[in-house]
């Protein structure tokens, strides 16, 4: 964008072009108060801007106590909680929504509205407005359906009849798949809880150990963390791993591939060989595309980490006097990536005593919008700012900081151990 085009869009006055919008538009709170309403929406609605703005959707716009099948506000507030929970954009069947006549109190105009409601995220990711578009269809209908029995208007009165109320079955129907998928959820959060205990304790090593679900969204159970016992000396293998997927399909794979790198940890000479055989291992499972992993070995002796990661966010090294390094010069392709896997990058870290060792998911630093290193260097200021702590007490702290505080829209897994 050249100097003129910037200088431009400052210029813009965007409260003005807000109320000059053809459509109906308003903006919602969290909690389903006006924020605005721009001058097309309160035409259309009846209302003055002193009698939405700081009010409740519902109660500027209830429902008609007169139809004792009215579903507007229902409808229109899951639409709207969804929009909340997940950060997506949702867009609604028709819906008859009639409106109290403000000249006439007691008298309901019935009215078709036809809404898409849609998320403004604020800086740390989270929702912090609901964008209400909607689109009038009443007019339409009355001047359609005014002709009389027999004349062209009243086959598409008919028509129009019938597609509403195929929306409303479409409506009803979606609203089922939502319970099951949420059903599903709980099934594969279950289980994932059974293969992920929320304590771990390696020989004598405690590690904390914390499981965030995505908050209001179906790709849950894709992330997955692991502590095994080595052989030879004081050693530890640490993993962290993400599957692309959701539900019960996601927790399988996870659980597989979990499972797997466990046993390879045990028999190999490093965590590259430990990568080479669970890449090997991930082409022959369903599922398993695209899947990340990163593994560490520990050895407490020798005061060294050697690791390395298929496709995974670095690992980070928190040093006694607050320095952090993130080990990333180990990292390649995800694991079913190359058609022929061969040989992964291993490397090798040394710690003092005190530090502390941080494995994660991209959960916790990947927003919409933003570049990966910012998110990294919000998860490195924490981890400095709060590397003093019990391991217990720092997972608590970065997840408080680094996660939105409606929750994340992705899940996130970590694991911290002290050296």
């Amino acid at each position: 964008m050249n100097d003129t085009a910037i200088d431009h869009a400052a210029a813009i006055d965007y409260a003005a072009v807000f109320q000059s919008l053809p459509g109906m538009v308003a903006l919602l709170t969290a909690e389903l108060r006006y924020a605005d309403a721009n001058e097309e929406y309160l035409r259309v609605g009846g209302r003055k801007r002193e009698q939405v703005v700081g009010r409740h959707l519902f109660e500027v716009f209830p429902d008609n106590p007169n139809d004792p099948g009215a579903s507007g506000v229902r409808n229109l507030e899951a639409s709207l909680r969804r929009v909340l929970a997940t950060g997506e954009r949702d867009a609604m069947a028709l819906q008859r929504y009639d409106v109290e006549d403000p000249g006439r109190p007691g008298e309901w105009d019935e009215r078709y509205w036809s809404p898409v409601n849609a998320p403004v995220f604020g800086p740390d990711g989270s929702v912090v407005l609901v964008v209400h578009r909607v689109e009038e269809v009443t007019e339409l209908i009355r001047a359609r359906g005014s002709r009389g029995p027999g004349e062209p208007g009243s086959r598409t009165r008919v028509l129009e009849a019938e597609l509403y109320t195929r929306a409303r079955e479409l409506q009803e129907v979606n609203e089922r798949l939502r319970q099951a998928h949420a059903r599903e959820r709980e099934v594969a959060l279950a289980l994932q809880e059974a293969m992920l205990p929320a304590r771990r304790q390696v020989g004598h090593h405690h590690a904390a150990v914390r499981y965030r679900p995505a908050v209001g969204s179906l790709n849950v159970c894709g992330d997955w963390y692991d502590l095994v016992d080595l052989v030879g000396g004081d050693r530890i293998g640490v993993s962290v791993g993400d599957v692309v997927g959701h539900g019960l399909e996601a927790a399988g794979v996870m659980g597989q591939l979990r499972s797997a790198l466990s046993a390879a940890s045990r028999v190999a000479e490093g965590p590259a060989e430990a990568l080479n055989v669970l890449g090997r291992y991930a082409h022959v499972v369903d599922g398993a595309e695209s899947a990340t992993v990163v593994t560490t070995f520990i050895d407490f002796d020798r005061q060294t980490i050697t690791y390395s990661s298929a496709g995974h966010p670095p690992p980070a090294l928190v040093h006694p006097g607050g320095r952090v390094e993130f080990l990333d010069r180990a990292t390649d392709p995800p694991l079913d990536a190359p058609p022929d896997p061969g040989p992964r990058p291993q490397e090798c870290a040394a710690y003092d005593h005190g530090a502390t060792l941080v494995l994660y998911t991209d959960g916790l630093v990947e927003r919409r919008h933003e570049d990966i290193d910012t998110g990294l260097n919000r998860l490195a200021e924490a981890l400095s700012r709060h590397r003093n702590d019990d391991p217990e007490s720092l997972a608590d702290s970065v997840l408080l900081e680094l996660l939105p505080p409606g929750g994340a829209t992705d899940d996130t897994a970590l694991v911290v151990v002290r050296l």
